[in-house]
């Protein structure tokens, strides 16, 4: 479930003193409900997704990027969207601050500490809702 790889991320982050984490977005079956079409663009939110990614693409200390398969007309669109909602993603299918370091090598695979994915178990429907609460717990506790 997600909601231990952001306690993880989050631990992870205060343990090793690092200023930000990052956290990678799926759009279709996670963020937007798909519809298989060819010719029109799905753009109905999950429930919850939007509130939530609003609470996320507020932090300055975690980096969002888009994760996805769309085609590049897509992804214009999907980048409108989101921006008209309040949210923001730093990134499309690509993490330029993590290259090459000791652990891993990052040329080619963005790096995450968080992915929301559905085809790695993230279930929209269920989900969206434990990902707020997570967060918010998290951000009450770190400022009092």
């Amino acid at each position: 479930m997600v909601t231990k790889a952001i306690i993880k991320a989050f631990q992870r982050k205060k343990d090793r003193n690092w200023d930000k984490t990052y956290w990678g977005f799926d759009i279709h079956e996670t963020i937007i409900l798909p519809n298989w079409s060819e010719v029109d663009i799905p753009i109905t939110f999950y429930p919850h997704a939007k509130e939530v990614l609003q609470l996320i693409s507020a932090k300055k200390d975690i980096i969002c990027i888009l994760f996805t398969c769309s085609h590049p007309n897509e992804i214009k669109v999907y980048e409108k969207l989101f921006k008209e909602n309040d949210i923001h993603f730093d990134y499309v299918n690509e993490n330029p601050e993590v290259h090459g370091v000791k652990y891993g090598y990052y040329e080619k695979k963005p790096y995450f500490n968080v992915l929301f994915e559905d085809k790695a178990g993230f279930d929209p429907l269920e989900d969206w809702q434990k990902v707020k609460e997570v967060f918010l717990a998290h951000y009450s506790t770190e400022s009092a």
